[in-house]
């Protein structure tokens, strides 16, 4: 059995692409984007009839519009080869804005629901501001279920979990990236992989936590760099991996079991935490690594946005 098949025995695969043609080698059960992925495949031959027959099918309208409209055909299409659920992201630039999240997610959704697609098969992607992480929970309140990404800090964590957000997406490999070069020369890449890496160890324990206490919020370790990043998650709920790294791990037969486990995780001795948004703020600014990560997460998310709105305008 390859390591693909044998992580499937124990999590939730995903892929993480807007590259739909490439879903089925890999026979993931979700499947997720965010605005750089889909940049990134319109810019593709293949791809870009989809950018053109959006813009044509709604010339004249606010080009926020044309581009829900866009997200939307390319969740359709992935839909059509994955069994569960897309994620579909709000666009970053309202990641301080609640109402205009809420509108926005409720827009994407009515998209979707247009198009014959079941709620239940859509994750409305926001990033985990205090401000997103509340529009969430009301998009939960109405049966609308939200994946929380740009996620960094267990501060982060807590807050989805007391909103009940349907899932969450860490991101491993930049909190990797960023202890990474904060070492710089001092770094030791064997002695910080595997079970040690940074990244690894924030998701397991946001997983202890959450299977503790009874939270119902999934986790998705997301924003891998390497192979031995996702085997020292296997036993996560879900994991969302790259069309390269999961034929890495299709192209690999070393033995693979779950090192987290949810039974194992209940007999610890973890605290509960709460937070309001003062506490909320004050944790998230004491974590220098979060803090950045999530700053400059968004910008890159915002950045594409725009050059995904001049390709439009460009079509």
């Amino acid at each position: 059995m390859n390591q693909l098949d044998a992580l499937k025995q124990f999590t939730t695969v995903v892929a993480d692409t807007g590259d739909f043609k490439q879903l089925a080698q890999f026979q993931p059960q979700d499947a997720t984007t965010n605005p750089s992925l889909i940049l990134k495949a319109v810019q593709k031959p293949e791809y870009a009839p989809l950018l053109s027959e959006a813009v044509a099918a709604h010339r004249g309208a606010p080009l926020d519009e044309v581009m829900d409209h866009l997200l939307v055909r390319f969740g359709c299409e992935i839909l059509q080869t994955i069994p569960g659920r897309v994620s579909t992201e709000v666009d970053a630039r309202l990641s301080f804005d609640t109402a205009a999240t809420l509108a926005r997610a409720r827009r994407i959704m009515a998209l979707y629901e247009a198009q014959g697609i079941s709620r239940a098969r859509v994750l409305i992607k926001v990033a985990a501001t205090w401000e997103g992480i509340q529009a969430a929970a009301e998009l939960e309140r109405e049966g609308i279920h939200t994946n929380l990404t740009l996620l960094f800090a267990f501060s982060q964590a807590v807050a989805c979990g007391q909103a009940q957000v349907q899932l969450i997406s860490p991101f491993v490999g930049r909190i990797y990236d960023w202890y990474k070069k904060t070492a710089g020369a001092a770094w030791d890449e064997a002695a910080q992989s595997g079970v040690n890496d940074p990244g690894v160890r924030s998701v397991q324990a946001i997983f202890n936590h959450y299977k503790k206490h009874g939270i119902r919020t999934e986790v998705m370790g997301a924003s891998f760099r390497n192979v031995g990043q996702i085997t020292a998650l296997a036993g996560c709920d879900l994991l969302t991996i790259s069309p390269d790294l999961l034929a890495q791990l299709a192209a690999t037969e070393a033995p693979l079991t779950a090192a987290l486990d949810a039974q194992a995780a209940q007999a610890l001795d973890l605290p509960a935490v709460a937070y309001n948004e003062a506490s909320f703020r004050l944790a998230l600014n004491e974590d220098a690594m979060a803090t950045e990560k999530l700053a400059e997460g968004i910008r890159a998310f915002c950045a594409d946005a725009v050059k995904l709105e001049a390709l439009m305008l460009q079509a």
